[in-house]
């Protein structure tokens, strides 16, 4: 099934414009199915990728130093700490070396999610196995050169 028929449009200006068109629709497509699959815990997918961030991270991070790391620069990251807070998924303390900022840790019971969502790898996975490992390599290479592209005008 292509995009034509996904999207119901039967012509593009370009294959440039029908690129365009094909990877927003097909991120968002992703997203819906990975937030399907995070639903259950009841958090977003911008709740565990900062979860995913703070468990990476060797010491505590600021809201600016994960707003840095966040898959989604235009998300809100103090509001979206602020609700991981309010579900005692991560921790906020002053911190010692900048007293405008503050420290984020993932709490215990954050880092027991993590852990549990961790089994969702193997079904993420599963929604991607309509390609080759090699085919990924070479579409992430693409995707790369796409922004580098876009980053250098």
């Amino acid at each position: 099934m292509g995009i034509e028929k996904d999207i119901q449009q039967a012509a593009f200006r370009n294959e440039f414009q029908k690129m365009g068109i094909n990877l927003i629709f097909t991120a968002n497509w992703l997203n819906e199915k990975i937030g399907h699959l995070l639903s259950a815990e009841k958090i977003t997918q911008q709740q565990y990728n900062i979860l995913r961030i703070l468990r990476g991270s060797e010491c505590p991070l600021s809201t600016l130093k994960i707003r840095e790391r966040m898959l989604d620069k235009m998300s809100d990251t103090s509001r979206i700490v602020d609700r991981l807070i309010a579900k005692e998924l991560v921790e906020k303390t002053a911190c010692i070396k900048d007293k405008r900022l503050v420290d984020i840790t993932l709490s215990k019971k954050g880092i027991q999610l993590v852990e549990k969502l961790d089994h969702l790898n193997d079904q993420i996975d599963g929604i991607l196995n309509g390609i080759t490992e090699k085919e990924a390599a070479s579409l992430n290479q693409i995707l790369d050169k796409l922004r580098e592209a876009s980053t250098d005008k």
